[in-house]
């Protein structure tokens, strides 16, 4: 009999409990019930999502390979493919940052080369809480560490990310992995079972006891018991999953393979059920075969274990030996575990080759229950959108503001975490973290690949609808201002529990904005994840959908760089600055608080925008191209020129605007453009052609970054200095 504590162990309401006895007409046992609770928790099923799902654009004629897949496929060219996806590892490295980080690494490696893709670059997207106390110290270097020991390992360069910290993550730090790989169009392999009889085959690592309820317990919230949660994260192994990357490399080249997935979240059971699934086939498991590395396990906690490096394989009859072969050679464990069937049944058999489970495919993977939860508007928004922003003091000394902002943790630069990683293994590395979007060259062609993830999630917990088109519009800028065409999106949903309504109506409201957006700009969302319950002790996370971007450049040599790198460039100013301060890093600055309304979005703005600095890369025209974002056009200038530490003098016009809110305020679709005097009559001609506002504003030159509004000088100081206040405040916080 299954009690209700048995249940609310297993994270099971009772309705969902009588819907398993409806499906199976009896009741289930405790493998049964195990089964169940993993594939139809949050982290699984998508229940509390799967309805706005649906409003992404998923198609266009690059897109090869949608949602519903290990991860996205997009063409870009030349029998070539991009596959990618960015998934969270929220709660686990919140628990054990160093383990929960490089096990999420891990678990993306696995899902883009499972496709038939070598993976050739990693980034990610963190939030920490403000770097103030020692366990929040320990926690940012054990993710970073964490990252670069599973990546350096794997020899997969990390290219970039993006960093944020605000005390709403102090209780629930976000770990967002993102990983790109390259594969032949014509040789994309699925998480297929297919062919009645076939067998199904365990390879990598053995089976042991960790990780067990992992994905459930990444489908609820955490409270003051969470350190108990620690046996619950995996631990990983990159040297293991170096060899079974390999290994899988070698067997795509023969013709042995029907479909593979990795054993991510929920381990053998997931990989089994949504590989039977697809297939509309059923699989027949013997547990007596998988290879285990602790004595006494359970089928029980050998279904639910999401121990690593461990992946499911069907191969065709009669191919078995040259399987074994490719995994034998390379030190890996390689079993038949299994046969595909037409029963649409998983039969599991235990230890004893009794029959444990049984299961319709169906029900487990596809039926499980849709919520439509109920979202409403929270009324704190009213009260957060009328704060008047001419009741803050202006300052007198704006060169003060200009340095509390280059050494906030959020706009600092992340040099020390980028130099843990290894950015530059495979040597495909054009631009390194700290530019506008990474860049990668494609060996034989000359194609550059370039990737962006963004999220300024204060923008979404102010406006979702806004905050969630404006995360799409950046990193489209950002990809466009290194003169690649935006392709496609992958996304990593991050929000609070959504039994709450106002955090269904965060989720709701920024899906309706980055659908929007990814329309207009023809960006296609190919793969992604969802992750809820991202609060402790009832406080949750702001909203953070990030986005991670692929774009295309034809031609690596039209490629922009986004520092100037010479004297005497013509600095042009594309775009209108508004001086909305609403959300920004100026205002928590002021007054401590997130508020106001976040920036204005023209989406179609946006479009014409990044069409214009495509054209104007593949004209040659520009020498670099820097978006505008936290810290406004004063902190976008000098970062601008840190890397060469070549200085500016410019002349902005206020129209009316407060200096402070013009120079610090956050305007959308404004980048910053240097132009060779000899191209600067080209690039005029090309901006009044499709309209837009553009205006000279200064030229590099010297050792000091001047900004003069209306002609009188508002903000100088030295580049080297203000570099190094920038440099090294994320350092100094981590030693103090």
């Amino acid at each position: 009999m299954i009690s209700k504590e048995l249940l609310e162990q297993h994270n099971l309401t009772e309705e969902e409990y009588e819907k398993i006895k409806e499906f199976l007409g009896r009741e289930p046992n405790l493998v049964e019930l195990g089964i169940f609770s993993v594939m139809w928790s949050e982290h699984c099923s998508y229940k509390s999502s799967k309805a706005y799902l649906k409003n992404f654009p998923t198609e266009g004629k690059q897109v090869i390979q949608g949602p519903g897949e290990n991860a996205g496929v997009v063409d870009i060219g030349d029998n070539l493919a991009v596959v990618f996806k960015m998934e969270s590892h929220n709660h686990p490295s919140f628990i054990e940052p160093y383990q929960g980080a490089a096990t999420g690494v891990g678990g993306i490696l696995r899902d883009v080369f499972t496709m038939g893709a070598r993976p050739i670059a990693n980034m990610n997207s963190l939030r920490f809480g403000e770097l103030n106390t020692d366990k929040m110290k320990h926690l940012f270097t054990g993710v970073v560490e964490g990252i670069a020991g599973y990546g350096n390992c794997m020899g997969v360069p990390t290219v970039g990310g993006e960093i944020y910290f605000d005390d709403c993550y102090s209780g629930n730090i976000l770990v967002n992995a993102f990983t790109l790989g390259l594969a032949e169009k014509d040789k994309i392999f699925y998480g297929k079972a297919e062919g009645v009889g076939n067998p199904v085959i365990y390879v990598g690592s053995k089976t042991g006891r960790d990780g067990i309820h992992g994905a459930t317990m990444a489908s609820e919230e955490f409270d003051e018991k969470s350190e108990e949660k620690r046996p619950t994260v995996q631990v990983g192994d990159p040297f293991t999953e170096k060899l079974l990357l390999e290994a899988c490399l070698e067997l795509f080249q023969t013709d042995c393979l029907v479909g593979i997935q990795d054993m991510g979240a929920a381990g053998l059971t997931s990989s089994s059920f949504e590989m039977a699934s697809r297939s509309g086939s059923g699989i027949d498991l013997y547990l007596s075969k998988v290879p285990l590395r602790e004595e006494g396990m359970t089928p029980y906690e050998i279904m639910l274990s999401e121990s690593q490096e461990r992946m499911l394989l069907v191969a065709k009859k009669g191919m078995e030996d040259k399987v074994f072969e490719i995994f034998k050679k390379w030190g890996l464990d390689c079993e038949i575990v299994g046969k595909v069937t037409d029963s649409g049944f998983v039969r599991i058999y235990d230890l004893e080759d009794k029959l444990c489970a049984e299961l319709p495919v169906n029900a487990v993977v596809d039926e499980c229950p849709v919520y439509k939860r109920p979202y409403k508007r929270p009324e704190y928004l009213d009260e957060l959108h009328s704060f008047d922003v001419n009741s803050i003091e202006e300052p007198d000394n704006l060169n003060n503001e200009l340095k509390k902002l280059l050494s906030s943790h959020t706009i600092a630069s992340k040099e020390w975490v980028y130099t843990i990683y290894d950015h530059q293994v495979q040597t495909n590395t054009v631009f390194k973290p700290g530019s506008a979007a990474a860049l990668l060259r494609i060996k034989g062609t000359k194609k550059g690949v370039a990737i962006s993830t963004d999220c300024n999630s204060r923008y979404v917990f102010l406006e979702p609808e806004k905050g969630g088109a404006i995360a799409v519009c950046e990193a489209a800028r950002n990809i466009a201002c290194s003169g690649a065409k935006p392709l496609a999106i992958t996304d990593c949903l991050n929000f609070g529990n959504p039994e709450k309504p106002h955090i269904m109506y965060q989720f709701v409201k920024s899906i309706e904005g980055m659908s929007k957006a990814c329309k207009i700009l023809n960006t296609p969302v190919v793969s992604g994840n969802v992750s809820f319950y991202n609060e402790t002790k009832g406080v949750g996370i702001f909203p953070t959908p990030t986005v991670g971007m692929v774009g295309l450049l034809d031609d690596i040599d039209n490629r922009v760089v986004s520092h100037f790198e010479e004297e005497n460039i013509n600095i042009f100013l594309v775009g209108k600055l508004t001086g909305e301060i609403g959300g920004t890093e100026y205002l928590k600055l002021k007054t401590g608080k997130i508020q106001g309304k976040c920036p204005e979005i023209n989406i179609e703005e946006t479009k014409k925008l990044i069409e214009f600095l495509q054209s104007c890369a593949s004209n040659k025209l520009i020498a670099n191209a820097n978006d505008v974002s936290e810290g406004g056009i004063a902190v976008t200038l000098f970062e601008t020129g840190f890397k060469n530490e070549i200085g500016f003098e410019v002349n902005l016009e206020s129209n009316g605007l407060r200096r402070d809110f013009l120079l610090f305020g956050e305007s959308q679709n404004v980048v910053i453009v240097g132009v060779k005097e000899e191209k600067v009559e080209k690039f005029r001609e090309m901006a009044t052609k499709v309209s837009l506002p553009v205006s000279f504003i200064g030229k590099t030159g010297g050792d000091k970054g001047v900004i003069k509004v209306d002609g009188e000088e508002a903000i100088s100081e030295s580049i080297k200095e203000m570099k190094n206040l920038w440099r090294f405040s994320i350092e100094k916080a981590i030693s103090d």
